[in-house]
This record gives C-alpha cells, structure tokens and sequence, in this order.
C-alpha cells in the first residue's frame, strides 16, 4: 500500500466515522449512507471540487448538493474537515436545538451547503438549475481569452432521488438542454429505507439516463479511489452531455453486521456495532469524533488550493475588468443580487378600456419593459406560453447551442442557445420550480416560472423549499378562479390560493386590475427576502376607479382603503383579484340605500399583515366588526379578517364547466349577493 493510499483510506474512514460518532451521539440520523459513499465524497472534495472554504460564497466556485439529504453528516464532515467554518463542537451537536447541523442540510444556514436538500429529489433538480444559470452567465458574460465563469455542479444522489418523479423530468429537460458541466455520482448501494430496492426499483438506471442524452459511467468499486478518479476526469471532459456516474457502494460499509442491509439506512448503528465497525476497519474506538493529525492536515489543503483558485480567478477578473469594463460591473452587480438602477422606470400604465384586460395580459406588457431593463430575468412555462403570456419577446430561447432552430417551432425571437432567456420547461411542472429554486440559489439571475394556478399543486413541494430557503424565485400563476370558465373543475383552482397562503415566508399577491399587476410586479421584483407568486386572471377586468387617496402603489402595503362613502363606515367590503369590482360595486350599492360602507383591496394578506398595527387598524378598524370578504375560493382562512361577526362570499365545493358569468352567477358570487350578505349582517 503506498503512502497515498493509506492517507486516502485515513481520510475515508474519518468521514465515516465522525459521521456514525454523531448519529450515534444524537441517537437519530442515516449512518449507512455517509459510510458507503464516503470514498466518492472524498475523491470529489480532495481531487474535483474547485472551493473555497474561507469563502463559501466565491462566484465561481463549483457547486455541490448532497442530494441525498438524509445523509447529511457525509456534507458536514466534509465541510469541517476541509475548513470550513464548521466546528468540531457543531458536528457532536447534530440535530440538536441551536446547532449549524440540521437533520437535513439548509442553506443560509450552515456554510457551504448550497441548497435545502431534504426531500429526495428536489436536490438533484436544483443542481439542474445551477448548472443552467451557469451555462447562461457563461454565454452572457464570457469573452475570447478572459472566462469568467467556469464552474461544474455535482450531485450525490441516492436511488431515492431517482426514484422520485421531479428527478425525472429535471434529468430529461438537462439531457434535452445538453448540460455538460453537469456531474451526478448516483450512490448505487440497492436498499432503501424499507428494504432492498430489488422490491421496487429495478429498472436500467444507465439506459434511462442514455435515453435522456446522458454521458453514462459504471464505477464498480465505490472504495476505489483511483476508478472514481478516472470516471471524474472523464465526466469533466464531457462537455456537450451531462454525465452520470453509477458507483457501486455498499451501505453502511465497515459495519460487519449491519454492512449492505437496510438496518444500516435510517437509524443510529447501536454502540456495539459502531465498535464493531471500528475495530472492523482497524480505527480507534475511543475518543469518539477522532480524527488524526495527519488526516487533518490533509484535508485542511483545502484551504490553500481554495485561496489558490480564488486568487487566479480574480487576477483573471481584473483583466476582464480592464478589457471589458461594462461587462465586468455588470457582473459583479448581477452577482450581488442588487437590480439595475432605474429599473422600473419604462413600467408601463394602463388607461380604461371598455372590454377590460386581464391581469395575464396586463403582466405580459410589464414583462416586456422589465426584459429591456433587467437582463437577469429567465424563466418560461411548463409549456403553457400561450396560456400565461410568459414570454420575453425577442430575447430568445434557452437551447443547446449546436442545435438548430430551422424548423423548430415557438421561437420567440432573438438569440438562440445558453443565452438565450426563454426557458421552455415542457409539461414539467415539479422540476421546474426544483431547477428555478437552483437558479435563484446559483446567484447572477431571476428565474420566474408560468403555469396555471391549478398546476401549483404539482410545484408546492419546491415553492415551499424556496421559501425556506429564502431564494429569490417568482412564480406567475394564471387562470386564477372558476372565472377560467369551461375547462371546468379539473382545471379550476378553489383551495390554491389558501394552501399557498399557508406557506410561511411565500408572499403571494393576487392583483385587482392592471395598474395593480404592475405593483405586484414591482414588489415581487424588490422582494430579495423569499419567493413571490403573482396570480392573475384568464378573464378581463375593469380598469378600477381610483382617488388619489388609493393609487395602485398602495399594493404594497398589502391592503388599503380603495374606497368609502363615509369615514366611519358600518360594514367593509373586502375583495381581491377579479373580485375587487365585485366588492367595489356592492360598496356603492349599499351606500345608495344609505349605509355607510367602506371597500378595501386586499391583493396580499402576507404584505398586509407585515404591515404596522396601527396601519392595519386605520384600513380595517377593530370597532367595525360587520365585514364580507369576497374571493372565488374557498371560505377557510378568511376569519381572520372578518371574524366572528362576519361573513365571506365564496366557494363551497369545486367549480363547474360553463362560461365564466354563468358560474360567478350560479355560485352566487355577485353584487346582489354581497349586498345581501352584508345587509343581512347588520339586521342581525
């Protein structure tokens, strides 16, 4: 055995042994994938991996995602071993209250983790958005001799995370898109948490991933460094397909009675077998959490090559700057996260029309000015462009480069390949806000995503993952109501809108008109705290009257006073969305038969409820307790601003299929039946 060998398998059995110590200690987590995968973890990190662990958050750093999240003392043990700052003390902490050591991996929380990878499947997706955002900047930014932007993104994914629809679609989409700095290392061990995966997962992984246009490696020793080596280096230069390394690992390897079994998967090894294992890989039993001295010493060359590789890259940088000096700041402020001045400056407004505009159209005409001043908006539909007007016209298609688009139909204009700023998601609904979350996480851009309101069914788990993770993502939701009209039930949304008011930190704002659809536009864009989504209607809308005293700006207050017939009102009128005029008109009806009555707007409940006290209670005055809320949804949810002595005009089950005014009517969501509503509340 040479003397690099033995260092090697020092520094593999550290990792997996800091991994069993901390599970054991917190008496829960997943020993057996740390200990299998820790050879494929250490050949990335010590030989690939291109980071700085002085500085995680380095522009042109590779990107990894555990996207087995459940092994997350693997990552963690990584990260401390090679510099990051990640004590000792965090890792004998794992799982606990306060620690920096979550059960799942958090980003914004532990540094060097890159994403919230916890449910399988949604890391993997990410890391497809990583990948896209840097194909993209490098075509925006790159120029002949100066290469700014240079990065791979690796995966650990587990047979879990392919398992999982959303990696599928994801897998497909970054096949079709030819994502060649794109690396998965599939921990190939066969058992799931239940058993052997020969009871449900046995399919060709290899040749589905051929079938997706995958560059496809079988490593058949997962404990072998030099063949893990040999496949990196051949992945890496693949550049036209992304590669998938299939590693032959054994679960939970070392422990002689739990090794290859799902025993080893999702519970602590017991302090017999953690000896066991020990003494099995001739490693000291005692003290637990041990690591060498030159095991440390070895992995801390992290932190020189780290400063090494930032060091060259900002010498690199600096002769960008000179040879490109608009470009250059124009990255750097990409990368920061700030938005261009005068952004909103050529926001378009809107003037009466008779026939009305729905909020989709509406969104369509600020989509188009913001293109022109915010170069890092990319995103697109889940092939719904027609549908949600989504599109930024003439700024072209995300698209593999070598391909050609004679004959290929839906181009939007402009230029075709990476940078290109359409994203066509197919029928993909899942991977797309997973692949959105990645971009938003990558840094440099701001993905948006379009679909119907009904489909955010199909993307709540990674919209919620982006609000955990506070990433900037803004998701256009169209088709907002039963007033969509004849596709139905099937396709009319009735509880969405509740489900993702739920989502703590997910701002969504439901405009009421036009000149609302443009602040809900500007806030969404300013909100660089967590994602935002925008609904919008299928049907036109009336242009609302205002004063001067309720400009569509108030939006972001989240509610305001649109209206009242008297300063101190008997009863308030609340709307939102295509429901406002609604509101607006039944207002004016009961102030005809003189009662007092105030409308409030209310395009955002989580902006509203942001708001002081003491503004909350000027739009809706505790003393007025006689309230009706109106929203085409369901009623749940909307005590909290009506309370107990009021009333909500709304949905009682799904919809059905007719023209929109034939269901607004037979549902009873009308003027008439607001005013009976609420005149009914005050004779009571």
């Amino acid at each position: 055995m040479t003397d690099q060998t033995k260092i090697d398998e020092k520094c593999i059995n550290t990792i997996r042994f800091l991994s069993a110590d901390a599970v054991q200690k917190a008496n829960s987590g997943h020993p057996g994938m740390p200990m299998g995968a820790a050879a494929m973890a250490y050949c990335l990190w010590q030989r690939h991996l291109k980071h700085n662990p002085a500085n995680p958050q380095w522009a042109d750093r590779d990107r990894f995602i555990l996207s087995a999240g459940h092994g997350s003392m693997l990552l963690y043990a990584l990260l401390h071993l090679t510099g990051y700052d990640l004590p000792l003390s965090e890792l004998q902490s794992f799982r606990q209250w306060g620690s920096k050591t979550p059960g799942h991996p958090e980003c914004r929380l532990t540094p060097g983790v890159e994403a919230c990878a916890g449910p399988l499947g949604q890391g993997i997706g990410n890391a497809v958005g990583m990948a896209l955002a840097e194909a993209h900047l490098a075509a925006r930014f790159n120029r002949p001799g100066h290469t700014i932007v240079d990065h791979f993104t690796y995966v650990i994914a587990s047979d879990g995370d392919l398992m999982e629809g959303v990696a599928a679609e994801a897998c497909s989409l970054a096949g079709h898109l030819g994502l060649g700095k794109l690396i998965v290392l599939f921990d190939d061990n066969r058992i799931s948490l239940a058993g052997s995966i020969a009871l449900t997962f046995t399919e060709d992984v290899a040749k589905r991933f051929e079938a997706y246009g995958w560059h496809v490696q079988h490593v058949a020793d997962g404990n072998n460094v030099a063949q893990l080596d040999t496949a990196l280096v051949a992945a890496k230069q693949e550049t036209s397909r992304p590669s998938l390394l299939c590693v032959r690992t054994t679960i939970g390897y070392g422990a002689p009675h739990k090794e290859g079994t799902f025993q080893a998967h999702g519970s602590p090894l017991g302090p017999d077998e953690l000896r066991a294992a020990k003494e099995h890989l001739d490693w000291p039993v005692e003290p637990a959490f041990y690591i060498p001295d030159d095991v440390a010493g070895h992995f801390r060359q992290a932190v020189a090559r780290g400063e090494a590789h930032e060091a060259a890259w900002e010498e690199g940088f600096a002769r960008y700057a000179e040879a490109y000096v608009d470009e250059a700041a124009e990255f750097m402020r990409r990368m920061s996260g700030d938005l261009p001045t005068g952004w909103d400056a050529a926001l378009p407004t809107f003037k009466a029309d008779p026939k009305g505009i729905a909020t989709r159209k509406a969104s369509e005409s600020v989509m188009q000015a913001l293109a022109q001043q915010i170069p890092e908006l990319i995103g697109g539909s889940a092939d719904l462009n027609p549908s949600t007007i989504s599109w930024l016209k003439g700024c072209g298609d995300f698209q593999p480069p070598q391909q050609s688009p004679e004959g290929v139909q839906g181009v939007v204009g402009g230029e075709w390949g990476y940078g290109g700023r359409n994203i066509h998601f197919g029928v993909r609904e899942h991977a797309m806000g997973a692949i959105t979350n990645g971009m938003a996480l990558h840094g440099g851009v701001i993905p948006y995503t379009a679909t119907f309101l009904i489909f955010s069914d199909y993307m709540r788990p990674p919209m919620r993952l982006a609000a955990l993770a506070r990433s900037r993502v803004i998701y256009l939701f169209t088709h907002d109501s039963i007033g969509l009209g004849e596709d139905g039930p099937t396709h009319q949304p009735i509880e969405q809108l509740m489900n993702l008011r739920a989502v703590p930190n997910l701002t969504i704002i439901r405009p009421a008109d036009a000149a609302e659809t443009v602040e809900a536009w500007r806030a969404a864009l300013e909100n660089n705290g967590g994602p935002t989504a925008l609904v919008f209607t299928r049907q036109e809308l009336p242009l609302l009257e205002r004063s001067a005293h309720a400009p569509a700006a108030m939006l972001r207050r989240g509610g305001y006073v649109l209206w009242e017939s008297a300063e101190n009102p008997e009863v308030i009128i609340i709307g939102t969305g295509s429901e406002t005029h609604l509101a607006l008109a039944a207002g004016k009806a009961l102030s005809t038969e003189g009662i007092r009555a105030r409308v409030v707007a209310l395009p955002s409940w989580k902006l509203f409820d942001q708001q002081p006290k003491k503004y909350r209670d000027t739009v809706l005055p505790p003393a007025v307790t006689i309230r009706v809320a109106v929203e085409a949804g369901i009623k749940l949810g909307w005590e909290h601003y009506v309370g107990l002595d009021g009333a909500v005009v709304g949905m009682e089950g799904f919809g059905a299929s007719a023209p929109a005014p034939v269901l607004y009517e037979k549902f009873g969501i009308t003027v008439a039946a607001i005013v009976q509503t609420a005149k009914g509340l005050l004779r009571r």
